[in-house]
């Protein structure tokens, strides 16, 4: 049986990310929530905004790319797959869905000084594709800590 994990949201962000290293190998890490909107027609003909919040979870040259140049409220587009956080506080199991980003494409004004500083960014290293190497993810959330 086949399967496939991708997701692509563009979205805009909902808080200022804050760079983090993970603990064994020093992997810059961090998260931020995406706002996604969605604009469809009800039963009735009227229109619905309805706005769907998603965390987003960035390792390596793409963390030390968003927390450089996604403030809150900008957009972006990321790409990525889907990974299942579960833990246990005060004996009770909890789980938590979030989006580990491989891939992203800054959305600001065309020409803007971020997207120039971005492209830069970029050209020193692979900052919109894969970090590079294998990452250790049970390193960057002990299993006795909540991730978010």
């Amino acid at each position: 049986m086949a399967s496939f994990n991708r997701v692509i949201l563009m979205g805009n962000t909902t808080r200022d990310i804050e760079l983090r290293h993970t603990s064994a190998n020093k992997t810059p890490v961090c998260e931020v929530g995406l706002a996604v909107n969605d604009r469809r027609k009800n039963p009735s003909g009227e229109w619905v905004e309805e706005t769907l919040f998603v965390d987003i979870t960035f390792f390596g040259r793409n963390a030390e790319i968003a927390s450089q140049y996604l403030p809150k409220g900008s957009p972006v587009l990321v790409e990525g797959r889907l990974k299942l956080d579960t833990w246990e506080k005060d004996g009770e199991k909890k789980s938590k869905m979030r989006v580990v980003c491989d891939r992203l494409q800054l959305l600001g004004a065309r020409g803007g000084a971020a997207e120039s500083r971005a492209r830069a960014a970029a050209e020193e290293g692979e900052a919109y594709g894969p970090s590079g190497g294998e990452r250790d993810e049970s390193e960057a959330y002990p299993s006795d800590s909540i991730p978010f």
